[in-house]
């Protein structure tokens, strides 16, 4: 029985009516996928429920920016849609606030099965023992490394520091080759997301239950020790993801970290950020001699991490609540694969099969399209072992805060830059390692 439907069964007891007369003919939809191409393909994804259910769904633009806005003010009106799609840092704090129908996104799962879902994923949305919205998509940063050369001089992945460090002293040979492409340009959230990447690979984090916590003096050190290895085999100046998508597009470094959306890029897809390895600008060359690692480890962290930005269904209070509960099964089941090719290339399959194949879904995506000039799909391109690797990172996907309940201090605390600041001093010298905790722990205890 639906929540709904136990809300109906006891209100019915004072004023009867039917289920026909309660659910509404159209329900609504917030959607942050607003491109042109994106909004279209959800588009026929509604006419494709409504043909089936008889339920029309108005399918919303609005741009992220003004979602968290947007959805307080409905919810003060009592205006919410049905269904928003959204990211991580709004599940757990419009769960609390009484925005989120939990007990229905938590039967969405259980109906569509808990164990086909990635664990990372779910974990991440876990609220007073319910799931606050469904896990839809979503990606992990990687450490890309030229594969080919790991294997001719008997290199071991780079899966953690010690493996990095060991790829480094055989591989760094500048100017014709960097060992890697650190961030280093600290106003740039590129250098936050790459640091909080390596400092959740050694188990550090900034916050506990209670709110900011100290970073510990020992294992950050590990942390910035590591991290000064990778600016130091790095070329100089203030580096971001430009720099490190060009020396590596170029052939001249060896690692560097990065989100999915290179993937299409490295195969010649993409005529904005062509490969340059070679005289073909279209060429896959670059892609066949690439690996990539989502879960990366330190050393006082052996289990490792992968730093994940997931995205989400979330059944609102004010939803018509069975039909927004058949919208989303539709979208994670029998339409999951159109969920998908929305942009494949950046939405990894948070579900990976059903109960007929518990693969279904892995399996499609892999064969969706992904480019912008050229397509083609990750499964021609790639060998399947990466793409279970790349699938695989959302299981142990993780951010600041979430698990503590305060990722929303975690947030400020990496929008201030603070750590960005520091660890750029520490790089150059001009802070030993204690001082520079010590410097990070003060900043950081002012962040509210």
């Amino acid at each position: 029985m639906t929540y709904f439907s136990r809300l109906l069964a006891t209100t019915a007891l004072v004023l009867p009516m039917s289920v026909a007369a309660v659910q509404a003919d159209t329900i609504r939809f917030w959607t942050t996928e607003e491109q042109p191409e994106r909004l279209a393909k959800q588009q026929e994804m509604a006419a494709d429920f409504e043909q089936q259910t008889g339920t029309s769904v108005e399918v919303i633009p609005v741009s992220e920016s003004d979602l968290g806005t947007r959805a307080t003010a409905a919810f003060a009106a009592g205006d919410l849609p049905d269904v928003i799609y959204h990211t991580l840092q709004y599940a757990l704090p419009w769960a609390e606030a009484g925005i989120l129908d939990t007990e229905a996104a938590t039967e969405v799962v259980e109906e569509l099965g808990k164990d086909t879902f990635a664990q990372g994923a779910l974990q991440m949305a876990i609220f007073e023992g319910d799931y606050a919205s469904v896990p839809v998509d979503g990606w992990t940063q990687m450490v890309v490394y030229r594969k080919d050369l790991f294997d001719e001089n008997g290199l071991a992945a780079p899966t953690s520091y010690e493996a990095v460090e060991a790829a480094l002293e055989k591989l760094h040979n500048p100017p014709e080759m960097f060992g890697f492409v650190a961030a280093t340009k600290v106003d740039e959230n590129f250098m936050s997301q790459v640091l909080e990447h390596v400092f959740l690979a050694n188990g550090v984090s900034p916050v506990n239950d209670g709110g900011f916590a100290p970073l510990e003096e020992a294992k950050t050190i590990e942390v910035l020790e590591f991290y000064k290895k990778l600016a130091k085999a790095s070329p100089p100046g203030d580096l971001y993801w430009k720099q490190s998508r060009e020396l590596y597009f170029a052939g001249d470094a060896a690692m560097i970290i990065w989100s999915p959306f290179i993937l299409d890029e490295l195969a010649g897809l993409r005529d904005s950020a062509p490969p340059t390895i070679n005289d073909d600008p279209t060429s896959s060359e670059l892609a066949s001699k690439t690996g990539i690692v989502t879960n990366f480890s330190g050393p006082s962290n052996p289990d490792g991490a992968a730093w994940g930005d997931i995205r989400y269904f979330g059944i609102t209070s004010d939803a018509d609540t069975d039909a927004a509960m058949e919208f989303v099964k539709y979208s994670m089941d029998e339409g999951y694969t159109q969920t998908l090719s929305i942009a494949p290339e950046g939405k990894f399959p948070v579900r990976r099969g059903n109960a007929d194949n518990p693969a279904a879904f892995t399996e499609a995506w892999s064969q969706l399209p992904v480019g912008v000039d050229r397509k083609a799909p990750l499964g021609d391109l790639y060998a399947q072992e990466m793409i279970d690797e790349i699938v695989g990172g959302l299981d142990v996907a993780q951010r600041w805060g979430v698990a503590e309940g305060q990722l929303s201090l975690a947030s400020k605390i990496i929008n201030s830059q603070a750590i960005n600041r520091v660890v750029r001093q520490f790089i150059d010298d001009e802070v030993d390692g204690p001082a520079a905790v010590s410097a990070i722990n003060d900043e950081l205890a002012k962040v509210q």
